[in-house]
């Protein structure tokens, strides 16, 4: 049985526990968020959405998502 390494990182203000090697991509998804409404900074610099799915997630990175929400 193969063991899934974790690392702690800090996702809007709260410390999680996560897989090791997953992508910002990845997160966004498991987090269940629309991607076409979020914006994303890593380690206090925003995000090119472009480039979710090249960019892995390190130890103690800090990650903010806002969800864009309309309403009236």
């Amino acid at each position: 049985m193969k063991k899934v390494n974790k690392i702690k990182i800090r996702l809007n203000g709260k410390y999680i526990r996560i897989q090791e090697k997953i992508t910002l991509f990845n997160l966004i998804k498991i987090l269940k968020l629309p991607i076409k409404k979020v914006a994303i900074e890593l380690n206090q610099k925003i995000v090119n959405k472009k480039s979710l799915v090249k960019i892995k997630i390190k130890k103690n990175d800090k990650i903010e998502i806002v969800h864009f929400i309309g309403g009236g």
